[in-house]
């Protein structure tokens, strides 16, 4: 019996949500996969978003998408979040599972892959240095180097920084949430020369009303992006 095969039987594997057991590392018990509610098929072509029909042969947008511009030109989403991602996507922002990182990043890398072109340099969003020192980790960053890996991209985890420790956006109507995200985000001084003419694929853990992104997207083209994409593990369809 081999070393990996023994502690499997010691240690079998868990659900990634549950304590069921699976047959692989790094994967759901079948109520939990029911539970998530992967996207594929028809999408908005801007944010993620499933849409209902058949494929017109050309993008489309959701209705967010043509209420609010994006500064973005295209973006993918893995997961609806509801149900198990949402459990897994609070688990891996707030509850210290970065374990988590490895399956989703996988998540969002099948759902981009088919957008995702040579050139592109990775980056995450950013945290403030007081988040970060606080959650001793970002999200984001963790998911972003992973979609690098598999993508065989170029990755800049400080590519970006916040200017300002912004508050919350929990709880914020859709106006808010962009005043509060308005002059945060500035592209590292010392990282300007990597995306010079060069395309930027930017990757969070959520979208709810694009704010996050939008800010960042900004200041990529501000500081000379050729143009930006987007990809989050998880897509918040309708702001309540």
């Amino acid at each position: 019996m081999g070393l990996q095969a023994a502690v499997q039987l010691i240690y079998p594997p868990q659900c990634l949500c549950c304590d069921a057991l699976v047959t692989t590392d790094f994967g759901l018990c079948a109520a939990c996969w029911r539970d998530t509610q992967f996207i594929d098929g028809l999408v908005c072509d801007s944010c993620g978003t499933p849409l209902p029909g058949e494929d017109p042969g050309h993008p489309l947008h959701c209705d967010d998408c043509l209420a609010t511009p994006r500064p973005w030109e295209r973006g993918r989403a893995a997961v609806m979040y509801d149900g198990t991602a949402r459990q897994l996507v609070l688990g891996l922002k707030h509850g210290d599972r970065t374990d988590l990182a490895t399956p989703a990043a996988a998540w969002v890398h099948r759902a981009v892959a088919p957008i995702l072109t040579p050139d592109l340099l990775v980056a995450p969003v950013p945290l403030h240095w007081l988040k970060l020192l606080k959650r001793r980790y970002n999200q984001a960053a963790l998911l972003s180097g992973e979609v690098a890996q598999l993508a065989g991209l170029p990755h800049c985890p400080d590519l970006l920084t916040r200017r300002r420790n912004t508050r919350s956006q929990g709880g914020r109507g859709r106006e808010d949430r962009f005043a509060n995200l308005e002059d945060a985000v500035q592209v590292h001084p010392g990282r300007k020369w990597l995306l010079l003419g060069r395309p930027v694929l930017l990757v969070d853990d959520v979208m709810t009303s694009g704010a996050t992104l939008a800010a960042c997207a900004r200041a990529c083209l501000d500081a000379g992006a050729s143009r930006v994409d987007v990809a989050v593990l998880a897509r918040v369809a309708k702001e309540v």
